[in-house]
């Protein structure tokens, strides 16, 4: 097995042990955030790094595999649906932002299934899929760090540092939420003739 899988393997095996962290009683704060939340956080952004580094070296040596094209896309999606997952059960994040991202993934990965099916037609990601991916990364790294919830900056409560990194937070959300509509709409644009056929 070659060293960008293992990678992505690597990513996989992250997502357990970043769920299993705020069950281990750590009661410990820094700057007011729970030290759970900080370790999550370390592990996620670890896992996303692991995100890039795979496909870069997978193009740079050559070692582009179907095994690394199944697992990649399996092993982002993995890791992003159970961070906002476990952001939605830590009251950070309203449920219909994973549910908009899980039924994308969903209507997506089905089209890809097609697509192979039909002829192995390669779908490359939109502008769209590109900006999805990085506001959903910088969106959640930052929500782990957000003592408030999706939303707050708006109830006229919050002052400074958390008005600031709140706001951040729910216009980032926001925004990849309209990038995880426009690039699902996107994808069954193209999807229109296999859908015919």
């Amino acid at each position: 097995m070659n060293l960008p899988n293992k990678l992505t393997i690597f990513r996989i095996i992250l997502v357990p042990i970043m769920v299993i962290i705020p069950f281990l009683g750590l009661e410990e704060k820094v700057a007011g955030i729970p030290i759970s939340w900080i370790i999550v956080d370390f592990i996620f952004i670890i896992a996303s790094i692991t995100d890039k580094l795979d496909g870069y070296l997978a193009r740079k040596n050559n070692q582009v595999t179907a095994f690394g094209k199944f697992l990649d896309p399996l092993a982002d999606k993995i890791l992003v649906l159970s961070a906002m997952m476990m952001l939605v059960e830590m009251a950070k994040l309203p449920a219909w932002i994973p549910i908009i991202v899980l039924a994308r993934e969903f209507m997506v990965s089905g089209y890809r299934l097609v697509a192979v099916e039909k002829g192995g037609i390669v779908i490359a990601a939109s502008k769209w899929g590109k900006l999805k991916t990085v506001t959903q990364v910088i969106a959640i790294i930052l929500a782990f760090l957000d003592l408030n919830s999706f939303g707050d900056c708006f109830t006229g409560t919050l002052q400074g540092g958390d008005l600031i990194l709140n706001l951040v937070v729910t216009i980032m959300m926001i925004i990849q939420v309209i990038a995880t509509i426009f690039s699902g709409y996107d994808y069954m644009k193209g999807a229109k003739k296999l859908i015919k056929e």
